[in-house]
């Protein structure tokens, strides 16, 4: 089969963030807006040199409206990938296959959410009666949230592997120091101690109210062009080196209680794509953005894509080994957990940070830069490099 190489032929150029918070009254349309043009701005391009859009499915506001609203060109390539947390890095890939098979010059992709109402959460609508195949068939009686779901399985993990609610503390303590540098995150001027942590209300038995994503209204978006191109543009390239999709077979979304090893999640095939792709390897990469929605994931993404073995990922967060200046700084923002929660989108913006040298916990010689998207969901992971 006839392959096209995306190594290293596409570069991030341009980021923006609109303000992190809740209740805003923007729309999610206006608040994406904001966001793209703010990119736009960074990257020294024209709003009419865009001709390509990615975003998620769940976003409300629709491609001619985005178009018209902020004057983009014709565009001639769009698209959106699906589920929630898992997205995020698909549409920096679906961007870059974009640009390298010539169906768009300038693409961007964004993210824009309220999340903060909670009426925008999908498990908040549950009916009083069963009515769905999902809720039939694949989700145990009285799982209904995502905590719900995570939790069960990082139960599994604490009776195979030994790992314990301290373990959990070590990534919520990190990723909140991380965001105690970062003006921008909802959890800049909130520290927090591990007996913060320990003593916190159990959200879902083991997981507490530290182990679970921020609500947030945002919006976030990267601007994509060739590697050629990017030379000529105002900020330091951030070149797409490799990047992968996966899904595990037979697995659910959120719901992997149906197949040989409820661990082994749509991570490890991605992983398997990316490596191969890939000539940075695990044992090279200088600092990761993992999804974190909720903090046994960073265990799970650890385990999958090679930073440690099977088992190995509790005893890896100690030692400060995920905080500045450890072995693999990870979510140098804050995260999902102490930033903000736009389903992951700001794990990109600060992977682009990390190698531009800007971020807020800068990590020293940050050549490269790993990114991945949830776990729990067909996912997608890329490998960012100076």
């Amino acid at each position: 089969m006839d392959t096209i190489s995306l190594k290293d032929r596409t570069a991030i150029v341009g980021i923006g963030q609109t303000k992190f918070g809740k209740g805003f009254t923007q729309s999610e349309e206006a608040l994406g807006c904001e966001a793209i043009k703010m990119a736009l701005d960074d990257a020294g391009l024209k709003a009419s040199e865009v001709n390509g859009l990615v975003s998620y499915m769940m976003q409300t506001a629709e491609e001619d409206e985005i178009t018209g609203a902020l004057g983009l060109g014709d565009l001639t390539y769009f698209t959106r990938t699906p589920s929630g947390g898992g997205g995020a890095a698909a549409t920096v890939g679906q961007a870059a296959m974009a640009i390298a098979t010539g169906q768009a010059d300038v693409v961007v992709a964004w993210r824009s959410r309220k999340r903060s109402a909670a009426a925008s959460r999908v498990w908040m609508q549950t009916q009083p009666r069963v009515v769905h195949l999902r809720e039939m068939w694949t989700t145990p009686w009285g799982v209904l949230r995502p905590a719900d779901h995570v939790a069960m399985l990082f139960r599994r993990y604490m009776h195979l592997y030994d790992a314990t609610r301290e373990h959990l503390a070590n990534i919520a303590t990190a990723f909140r120091a991380h965001a105690n540098r970062n003006p921008a995150a909802l959890m800049y001027d909130k520290p927090m101690t591990r007996d913060d942590y320990m003593n916190a209300r159990l959200i879902s038995d083991p997981l507490c109210l530290f182990d679970c994503c921020l609500e947030t209204d945002a919006a976030l978006a990267v601007v994509l062009v060739s590697a050629e191109r990017a030379k000529d543009l105002k900020q330091k390239p951030a070149y797409i080196h490799a990047i992968a999709q996966g899904v595990t077979s037979g697995s659910t979304m959120m719901a992997n209680f149906f197949v040989d090893d409820p661990l082994h999640s749509q991570a490890n095939p991605c992983a398997e794509s990316l490596w191969r792709q890939s000539d940075i390897k695990a044992k090279d990469i200088k600092v990761a953005q993992m999804y974190d929605a909720f903090s046994p994931e960073i265990l799970m993404c650890l385990e999958a894509y090679g930073f440690c073995g099977k088992g190995e990922a509790a005893a890896f967060t100690e030692n400060g080994n995920i905080q500045l200046g450890g072995k693999l700084p990870i979510n140098t923002g804050g995260g999902g957990l102490s930033e903000c929660y736009i389903h992951g989108f700001n794990m990109i913006n600060e992977g682009v940070k990390q190698i531009r040298g800007t971020s807020t916990s800068q990590v020293d010689d940050a050549d490269n830069c790993f990114v991945c998207a949830s776990d729990l969901n067909p996912t997608g992971a890329f490998i960012l490099r100076r």
